[in-house]
């Protein structure tokens, strides 16, 4: 049930670039494809990298997980998933096996470096078959997200689901003006790179979904384009440079820290560069111009419904009908985020998370993916799907040693549970995203 939509959110890399689409655009997702593999300085790892290397050998494959609940752990002889860009996966890196150790990712060390307060598990997951190369793309989730606010909105009260709709609509009427200029430059038009920025920032507020989509972008952007030594030594191990986009959200968002929230990030045109110079000198001069046609024929893809004529939709004067059909992926994210702020999230998240968590379960064993990973891009972000029924695994503590490889030396008498943990345990419950300040309507 509902293998198309989840097909849709599922990157192939080693399968063409061929997702229904809408019309009138002026690059396909193929013509992105052909130009990110073979005209970017490390296109190349998007096919041929060691974690797809890893997925697709039908081998024994190691992941590091570092998590502050370990007593938690012991005492239940549970692990269980977190909510978040893996939908209900256990969030990992990959680390290689070597003859003195097991060697992190840089996504990996990253975390080991940043985390301190946690403590870090190893996981050997032994496939029963290789494993496809299908990442799933959380950008991807709107109509999901719809789909399954549609079928559980009976559990909210009529008042809030009708502020859950209001918000919806009040939002994307308030970025209607930018959003159809989305729209014109993914069909050709060429606005100016500055002002197309700065328009881009000036919406976040009211959208966060593109806030997420800015930062993606960025991402992609410096990890394919870097010729930095670093980037260069990472990618001779298949690896591409985590810590490029690490250290460009720390420096763009304040309190990056306390919650990795994307929804925040919406830098101006001189911001942009100036981060950008921060990250990379050199990839400065190129960051707006590569926004604005990478993000404009993204936005495209994701928000509108592939029967959609891209050249003439606009997103002024639509109401919720009109949207749901339309634009059935961008309102679904915007439901989806604006439900967070709802006094009740706490109590209501199991409900609406739970549901996709176990469909991405189904669909992942269906197609024999016990590892489903980030799909935006194969950079290392890779978890364990809870509910596989086939694989080995084992579970330990590990140490780290002065060399930075990790060595297993405790062994756990744990479980996999497909059943995401609580709210409070994970980073958005922690930091009481719900309390914070409103956001902008």
């Amino acid at each position: 049930m509902h293998d198309r939509e989840w097909d849709y959110a599922h990157t192939d890399f080693a399968a063409p670039a061929d997702r229904p689409a809408p019309a009138g655009l002026a690059d396909s997702e193929s013509d992105w494809r052909r130009h990110l593999e073979g005209r970017t300085p490390n296109g190349w790892l998007l096919r041929d990298n060691a974690m797809l290397e890893a997925l697709t050998g039908g081998r024994p494959i190691y992941l590091m997980h570092t998590t502050a609940a370990l007593d938690l752990i012991r005492s239940t002889g549970q692990v269980c998933a977190s909510a978040g860009c893996l939908v209900g996966a256990i969030y990992c890196a990959p680390l290689t096996k070597t003859p003195t150790g097991l060697r992190p990712h840089n996504l990996g060390s990253y975390l080991l470096e940043t985390k301190r307060d946690t403590r870090t598990l190893v996981f050997q997951i032994t496939p029963d078959a290789p494993v496809p190369a299908k990442g799933l793309d959380y950008l991807r989730l709107g109509g999901i997200h719809l789909r399954t606010y549609l079928t559980y909105r009976g559990v909210l009260t009529d008042a809030e689901d009708a502020q859950l709709r209001q918000a919806a609509v009040a939002r994307l009427r308030a970025a209607a003006g930018f959003l159809d200029v989305l729209l014109a430059n993914a069909c050709g038009t060429g606005t100016p790179r500055e002002e197309f920025v700065d328009r881009l920032a000036a919406t976040v507020p009211h959208l966060p979904f593109l806030g997420y989509l800015y930062f993606e972008v960025l991402a992609e952007y410096l990890m394919l384009h870097s010729t930095a030594p670093e980037t260069k030594e990472y990618a001779q191990a298949g690896e591409m440079n985590n810590r490029l986009y690490k250290r460009l959200a720390f420096s763009a968002v304040t309190g990056m820290g306390r919650l990795f929230d994307l929804a925040q990030f919406g830098p101006d045109h001189d911001r942009l560069v100036h981060l950008i110079s921060q990250v990379e000198p050199a990839l400065a001069p190129g960051a707006a111009e590569y926004v604005r046609r990478r993000l404009s024929h993204l936005f495209a893809c994701l928000a509108l419904a592939p029967s959609q004529d891209a050249a003439s939709v606009t997103f002024h004067g639509m109401d919720l009908d009109t949207l749901t059909e339309i634009s059935p992926h961008l309102l679904g994210h915007t439901i989806f985020h604006q439900m967070r702020w709802l006094p009740r999230y706490p109590q209501l998240f199991h409900t609406f998370e739970q549901a996709k968590s176990l469909e991405a379960y189904a669909y992942w064993n269906a197609h024999g993916i016990p590892t489903p990973f980030n799909g935006r891009l194969p950079k290392g972000e890779i978890g364990i799907n809870p509910a596989y029924p086939a694989a080995g695994w084992a579970v330990w503590v590990a140490e780290i040693c002065e060399r930075g490889l990790l060595h297993p030396v405790e062994r756990l008498d744990v479980a996999f549970v497909p059943r995401l943990t609580d709210l409070h345990l994970t980073a958005l419950g922690r930091a009481r995203h719900s309390r914070g300040p409103r956001p902008v309507h």
